[in-house]
């Protein structure tokens, strides 16, 4: 029988032997742990290698900010380096809201024990004691503002809510637009710590009040303040308010006078309140200065005395050689100093019920009346119509289906093509027009560019002007044309409607003896002088047409211009002009007129040329040329021809920070 000993050996012999063999379940067993780790391994080594932009950008996103500043505009001069547009420094106190939030947590505690401690169930919920405590300690800051400049400003618990939401990164303002004088007391009255600081920014500034306001324009508070290039594109962007260009030049050149956005990126807490000073900054900077055609002496002067008219009305003074616009006034007007920082409701109804946002230079479609003969005489003498010495009887009217009547009711007699001129005979030119035709005249009119806007670089300028025809008429008012409507169209009534702009456009071409002015409000003090198709009369022709625009503001219709009784006497300036009073229906059957003056100067080299157009107030009331818009036109040759003789000086440019 085998020992005790010998079995023992023998079976320990076979553990071992059983436990040393490859077992397949714990081989397999080995391989998913092993496999397990190395999975554990590669997505550790993946997120901790591959996806480690991926949790900084999404860390970066959480605690990153970037905020955008607007630029300064630039600004606007005239023709001569004057400042018409500025920038002046606009002040205001702003709360840093990130300094607060120790003062938060405070002050929301203590009303929550407040309300516990007096035993009131109805405990506001935590996002009303957020705002409690915010209009609470906020307030507390614009108390010490209110003592310091003597005022008692409330805080706008809506406003802060939105705030608080929507530009947590932004500073709050407490007060805008502070008079220096309060800028001083808060500069030395608040704490140098104090998280309410006052800041400078920049208002448009308008040192001629009114002075070309439809031509300057205004601007508008926006929110499209953007730092081109700059990074973080993916990071949450908050906007301090920049300003566009609303109306006028100041909407036309948006991108010239743009200033160029400055930007921060800030580091910020979970609750998005800024940390740290900026880990990447770019600096804003200004718009480019814009240097406009304008001259504002000559400016003023068309304003004011096309104030003294009392009346709507608008004035446009072109220089003859370039088409560059020395004036585009109209009135009535607004004062731009009203409009910045920005504009209140009272000011705009009350530029709305005046009319005064209506652009009359440009957006004025007026019938032209007697200042349109200078085109019909040009169509008649080129079709052959007329010659220089031919003549026609007056008897006072013109008998075409119905009477139409002369100037004024005047009975001329036996006369000729510049005493017609002179003093503006209807009849000459009622037959003048029958005798060549609407069609000829269309075509004249065309030639000059005023059946189409001129294009000058501003917004909103109309496109109602006509130069009707009898095609036109069909197509329009479904009639045929009648003999009627041939010699109103000759007289500048009936369905002709131009533009002051347009006049001036065309008293300019006449002047250059060419058909077309392109108008420019930029300044250019080597732009060459336009010259376009010529007119086409003969040198015979062109003569007796100049010598009747002289004689027109010498023993005419316009005489006030230079016989020194009504209005002082420009002296050695010879002027070339023609007055009209155009009509155009009201209520109970009368008519409102509409006085005009064209022209240019000197006569014998022209190099100024100008249209008025005065809308007339009462009906039935006589509103001629002679007596409404030629002494707005003497307004601007005095002060013209007076700048003529002065030395040439070189302007002060003031420079905008």
């Amino acid at each position: 029988m085998p020992s005790t000993d010998t079995n023992l050996a023998d079976r320990s012999g076979q553990l071992v032997d059983h436990h040393t063999a490859r077992d397949p379940r714990i081989m397999l067993f080995y391989f998913v742990i092993a496999s397990l780790l190395a999975l554990l391994v590669g997505g550790l080594a993946y997120q901790q290698l591959v996806k480690v932009d991926v949790y900084a950008d999404a860390a970066r996103q959480q605690t990153q900010r970037r905020v955008f500043y607007p630029g300064p505009r630039g600004v606007i001069e005239d023709r001569e380096g004057r400042l018409l547009v500025g920038n002046r420094a606009q002040f205001s106190v702003r709360l840093m809201l990130d300094q607060l939030r120790p003062e938060l947590r405070t002050e929301q505690i203590r009303i929550r024990n407040n309300y516990r401690a007096t035993g009131d169930k109805d405990v506001p919920t935590r996002d009303q004691l957020s705002h409690l405590a915010r209009v609470s300690v906020v307030q507390r800051y614009l108390d010490q503002v209110n003592k310091l400049i003597g005022r008692d400003e409330k805080v706008d618990g809506r406003r802060l809510r939105r705030h608080f939401e929507r530009e947590l990164l932004l500073p709050y303002t407490l007060i805008d637009d502070l008079s220096a004088a309060d800028y001083g007391r808060l500069w030395e009255g608040l704490p140098v710590k104090s998280p309410a600081q006052v800041y400078t920014m920049s208002a448009r500034e308008y040192p001629y009040g009114s002075a070309a306001s439809h031509t300057l324009g205004y601007v508008g508070e926006s929110d499209d303040v953007e730092a081109e290039d700059f990074p973080g594109e993916d990071l949450k962007t908050f906007r301090m308010k920049g300003t566009i260009g609303r109306e006028g030049v100041e909407k036309r050149f948006e991108e010239t006078l743009r200033g160029e956005a400055g930007g921060a990126i800030y580091r910020v807490d979970p609750a998005g309140n800024r940390i740290s000073k900026p880990i990447e900054q770019l600096l804003p900077r200004q718009g480019k200065n814009l240097r406009l055609s304008l001259d504002i002496d000559l400016q003023i002067a068309a304003e004011a005395r096309l104030a003294e008219t009392e009346m709507a009305g608008a004035a446009v003074a072109i220089d003859v050689a370039t088409g560059e616009v020395l004036v585009l006034a109209s009135k009535p007007d607004y004062d731009l100093a009203k409009f910045s920082p920005r504009i209140s409701a009272a000011t705009w109804a009350d530029a709305e019920d005046r009319g005064a946002f209506f652009k009359r230079a440009i957006q004025g479609a007026y019938p032209p009346g007697s200042s349109f003969k200078i085109l019909t005489t040009i169509a008649a003498l080129r079709a052959g119509a007329v010659t220089t010495d031919s003549t026609i009887n007056c008897p006072g009217f013109f008998v075409m289906g119905r009477k139409f009547a002369c100037h004024d009711g005047a009975v001329h007699g036996e006369i000729g093509l510049r005493t017609a001129i002179e003093k503006s005979c209807n009849v000459f030119f009622y037959k003048s027009g029958f005798d060549m035709g609407p069609d000829t005249i269309a075509a004249e009119a065309r030639r000059f560019h005023l059946d189409r806007p001129t294009g000058i670089e501003l917004p909103d300028e109309t496109r109602r002007m006509i130069i009707p025809s009898p095609e036109w008429k069909r197509e329009r008012h479904k009639q045929g044309w009648a003999g009627g409507d041939t010699v109103q169209m000759a007289i500048g009534q009936g369905f002709v409607l131009v533009t002051p702009l347009q006049m001036a456009c065309f008293a300019a071409s006449v002047a250059r003896d060419e058909v077309w002015t392109q108008p420019s409000l930029l300044h250019d003090p080597n732009r060459p002088r336009q010259r376009t198709e010529r007119i086409g009369l003969k040198p015979e022709q062109r003569a007796a047409l100049i010598q009747a625009m002289e004689d027109v503001t010498l023993t005419g219709t316009a005489k006030i211009l230079t016989n020194g009784r009504l209005l002082p006497q420009i002296p050695g300036l010879r002027i070339a002009g023609k007055t009209g009073t155009a009509q155009k229906d009201a209520e109970g059957g009368k008519k409102i007129n509409f006085a005009w003056f064209i022209g240019f100067a000197p006569a014998e080299n022209p190099r100024i040329a100008m249209a008025i157009a005065i809308e007339g107030d009462t009906p039935g009331e006589e509103t001629g040329g002679g007596r409404y818009a030629a002494p707005v036109a003497h307004a601007i040759l005095k002060t013209w021809s007076e700048k003529q003789s002065r030395p040439a000086q070189h302007p002060v440019l003031i420079r905008s920070e």
